[in-house]
């Protein structure tokens, strides 16, 4: 089993060369509060003083010590070159290849490289220092020493001095294969051991913690140690051992450590003689090496795994940086092959990664055009901005001066243009969803191809205008299209459409009706103009609203006979007067008083909105208003507007099923399938036969950096796989 701890130390070698920590290695991490003996204990195991001692936080950055066991005839640590064939022992850094035989030199070198990376004035800095020590003294070991627990920032420590040493030392004995071993002077109560409680706070079930007791020289006349060092206090599975370090005094006056030992197991024999074999400096050496060779050997097959797993990984990051471009040109167009057909592959589905998150490519097509676009459509009401009184209006402008018997044409054809326009918008801005989704398949059109767009800016820059500029030639085109298909409905009106056809079929049944009172005025306006005619005009003023009583005609009137003479001597003028009587009557609104005709209004004043106008004569119409105001609509105005509208949403509801299936077979043609059919040669033609084609492959630094990393690690990876596979069965035992 002597032969495991090498073997640790040989993987924290090859991991710190390449600065990663993502393997979690057994080792030993000393804990406790400022100035609780932590260096002193570490130097003691060693045998060497060579740690910055002074008062107030001295260790302020982790130091990761291994201890090699180097017996003069090691062939394998010791040579020639750097003097330490004969040497009994010596130190060498990680950040420095030089061989250190002088202790006083090492810890000149460690606070030098304090200083440098956590400055001068008590800060602390969480990178740590690697430093082996060779030695045919000590046994084999891996320490890794933290700045003390402290609670009072001083110098130029921050406000948060507490926390970030917190957090450093959780780091690492949060590491589940480590051995916490947590330092507390004897002077103070170990109820209130800071380091203590930090390890109960990641070891809970205390597997892999053991207890120093420091100081034990100094506690108070009358008081020992014997009811902690036998777990009486607080119970520590692994075991409490107590030691006696060196004073200040005895380091100010250079005391070896060898007397000090001495000094320590003569203390113990005279104060605690029971317990001196199973405490002291020796005794915890060979208990750190006896558990830290048995944590090892419980860590190692997970160990092992972990780096077959890390190498599996490492070896698939780099596959995906690829390798050295060596010729560009058969790379480029690679390159542009790969990209067309997963841009292709992600608009039809077909692409080997299917997003299961969020809908993409054509996908998405999909949805613009059924959901997105189908529900737009669908929304816009057939009679959307019409009301009664402007289909009505549209009617009579399209009659012209002459009232109409039935139902213009001309007003369903300009009314029912009105609203199909309105369905271009909608059509145009489906468009413009359809290309900004292609132009969004550029960036998630596949893994790999996005990883060679990261490795060559340059050239993801080029595809991405290439593609961008054939989008853009076919937007026009794609647009002008849809515009045509709109414009081809309003072109030609076709009401012998089958669909259209049943629905004006039916028109006749709309304006049927038992009793129609704009019939039987027309039915009188026609009887005035014939001899058995025995009613007067005033009829006709009834019609036109006049509500003032008129009485029964007498054959004998003369008035009625006069009326009767003039009527037979101006029958066409009285048929239009009587006709546009009505037709004003129903464009009008009704005026409070009316004359009874336009023979007896040549006593009254003409009325404007109630108002009586002393400028123009007296023998005036009223004004044609040039907007119409709201009014109850008579019978027959209420069944023209119902036929009308009738006729609108029946030829909307064809027009509009007919562009929701038209537009987007128009948008694919003219613009998606015209793109996925040319993107290939538009790239071979911009980008491979340009005269830049080799700058496009220049390797961005990141990339670079990336690829270099991943070569390290994965390098690093296997030589740690062979040095533990170098491990026989029986160094397990």
């Amino acid at each position: 089993m002597e032969a495991l701890i090498p073997v640790i130390n040989k993987l924290q070698d090859v991991f710190n060369t390449v600065g990663s920590d993502s393997i979690q290695l057994p080792q030993i991490v000393v804990l406790g509060s400022q100035s609780s003996g932590k260096s002193s204990v570490i130097e003691s195991v060693v045998g060497r003083s060579f740690l910055p001692r002074g008062t107030g936080i001295v260790t302020r950055r982790p130091l990761v010590l291994q201890l090699i066991y180097s017996p003069l005839d090691d062939r394998e640590n010791r040579s020639a070159e750097n003097g330490t064939s004969n040497a009994e022992e010596w130190g060498r850094f990680l950040h420095s290849k030089k061989c250190f035989t002088d202790f006083d030199d090492i810890r000149k070198e460690i606070e030098n490289e304090t200083e440098r990376a956590a400055g001068n004035n008590k800060g602390i800095c969480p990178e740590p220092i690697n430093l082996k020590i060779f030695s045919t003294h000590v046994v084999n070991l891996t320490l890794v020493d933290l700045p003390g627990i402290t609670k009072v920032p001083v110098g130029d420590q921050p406000e948060d001095i507490e926390a970030q040493i917190k957090d450093l030392v959780l780091k690492y004995i949060e590491n589940p294969n480590s051995i916490i071993l947590a330092v507390t002077a004897a002077n103070t109560d170990m109820a209130t051991s800071e380091a203590l409680k930090l390890a109960k706070d990641v070891d809970p079930d205390g597997r892999r913690t053991l207890a120093v007791v420091t100081k034990l020289d100094l506690m108070d006349a009358g008081t020992d140690a014997i009811d902690i060092l036998c777990g009486r206090v607080i119970p520590v599975k692994l075991g409490i051992i107590g030691v006696m370090n060196r004073s200040q005094k005895d380091i100010m006056d250079q005391k070896h450590i060898d007397d000090q030992m001495k000094d320590e197991a003569a203390f113990l024999q005279r104060k605690y003689p029971t317990l001196a074999t199973r405490n002291g400096t020796p005794y915890l050496a060979k208990t750190l090496n006896r558990l830290l060779m048995h944590h090892i050997r419980d860590c190692l097959p997970d160990l092992k795994t972990r780096v077959n797993i890390m190498a599996t990984q490492f070896q698939s990051l780099l596959n995906s940086y690829g390798e050295d471009v060596s010729d560009k040109s058969q790379t480029l167009l690679q390159i542009i092959t790969k990209f067309s057909s997963a841009y292709c592959c992600t608009i039809e589905g077909t692409a080997r990664n299917i997003e299961t998150t969020e809908l993409c490519g054509g996908a998405r097509m999909g949805y613009i055009f059924h959901e997105t676009f189908g529900r737009t459509l669908d929304s816009i009401h057939p009679l959307a901005g019409l009301s009664k009184m402007d289909i009505l209006t549209a009617i009579r402008n399209a009659t012209g001066p002459r009232p109409a018997l039935f139902v213009p044409e001309v007003s369903f054809e300009l009314l029912v243009k009105r609203q199909i326009r309105r369905l271009e918008e909608p059509s145009l801005r489906c468009v413009e969803l359809i290309h900004e989704e292609m132009q969004r398949i550029v960036q998630h059109c596949g893994n790999e191809v996005q990883q060679e767009m990261l490795r060559f800016p340059k050239l993801h820059e080029k595809i991405v205008d290439v593609v961008t500029q054939l989008l853009r030639r076919r937007l026009p085109h794609t647009n002008v299209m849809v515009e045509n298909i709109v414009a081809i409905e309003l072109a030609y009106i076709n009401t012998k459409h089958p669909d259209f056809h049943k629905d004006a079929a039916l028109v006749p049944s709309l304006l049927k009706t038992d009793s129609d009172p704009y019939s039987q005025i027309n039915l009188g306006q026609r009887r005035a103009n014939t001899p058995r005619n025995h009613m007067s005009p005033q009829i006709s003023s009834q019609s036109a609203g006049s509500q003032q009583p008129q009485q029964p005609p007498q054959p004998n009137n003369p008035q009625q006979q006069y009326s009767q003479v003039h009527e037979q001597n101006h029958v066409g003028e009285n048929s239009t007067s009587s006709m546009a009587s009505t037709w004003l009557s129903n464009i009008l609104p009704p005026a409070p008083t009316r004359p009874d005709s336009i023979e007896n209004s040549t006593n009254n004043t003409p009325v404007h909105n109630n108002i009586v106008s002393p400028v123009k004569p007296v023998n005036l119409l009223p004004d044609v208003p040039a907007n119409h105001n709201p009014r109850r609509l008579t019978d027959k105005e209420q069944k023209d507007c119902d036929v009308i509208e009738h006729l609108i949403k029946s030829y909307f509801y064809i027009v509009r099923k007919s562009i929701q299936d038209s537009v987007p077979k128009a948008i694919m043609h003219f613009l998606v399938n015209y793109v996925k059919d040319n993107l290939q040669s538009e790239l071979v033609t911009h980008l491979y036969k340009s005269d830049k084609a080799e700058t496009l492959l220049n390797e961005s630094d990141h990339i670079a950096v990336r690829r270099k990393e991943a070569a390290d690690m994965l390098k690093a990876l296997t030589r740690a796989n062979h040095i533990i596979s170098e491990i026989r069965e029986t160094h397990m035992w």
